[in-house]
């Protein structure tokens, strides 16, 4: 077993959850996640909006950092400042608003996505998908070499995604990821 210290990221998805979303929030800040993401991606901007106004004060009460997906203008608005983006979204972000977020994440599917990413300022990204998930079921994994030549070309906190679970955290971690995200094992009972 791995020794060191990682750090583990919840990423939303409530329509995996059965029961109360936020009751389910409060269970995994209460628990040992470093982060949780509030994904919700289909949900429109005033939809997110009044969740996030949710999600923040749970997190907040369990000392868990909570990160706002793609809605920039939400994040603003709260005067929240961390975000995970796509990468395309993070390319389209101004230098200006990115001055605005201590902490900008995004998603990454090549080596040369991540080197783009550390260039332009983020200060951290996920490196996905590791190993085969549900939510890419058409596409093959990138495997753990593709997670390793990642971790040798950026400087940025890398977090290993997809398919993740207890039982390859390990793997992860030994070819240098400084931590993982996972969906399916905080949000499904």
């Amino acid at each position: 077993m791995i020794m060191s210290m990682y750090k583990k990221i919840c990423i939303t998805n409530r329509n995996l959850v059965h029961g109360d979303f936020l009751a389910k929030i409060e269970e995994v800040a209460r628990g040992n996640v470093d982060a949780i993401i509030l994904r919700e991606k289909d949900l429109p901007k005033e939809e997110y909006l009044a969740l996030a106004k949710k999600v923040i004060p749970l997190c907040n009460k369990y000392g868990k950092l909570c990160i706002l997906h793609q809605f920039v203008d939400v994040a603003r608005e709260l005067k929240y400042d961390a975000i995970h983006l796509s990468y395309e979204a993070f390319l389209a972000l101004d230098d200006e608003t990115k001055k605005y977020f201590s902490i900008i994440g995004v998603s990454t599917h090549s080596v040369e996505e991540a080197i783009k990413c550390e260039e332009l300022g983020a200060t951290y990204i996920t490196a996905s998908h590791i190993f085969p998930t549900d939510c890419k079921k058409d596409l093959a994994p990138r495997g753990l070499a593709y997670l390793r030549e990642v971790r040798e070309n950026v400087t940025i906190p890398v977090y290993a995604l997809g398919g993740i679970h207890p039982n390859n955290i390990d793997l992860c971690i030994a070819e240098g990821a400084d931590g993982v995200c996972m969906m399916s094992e905080y949000m499904k009972d």
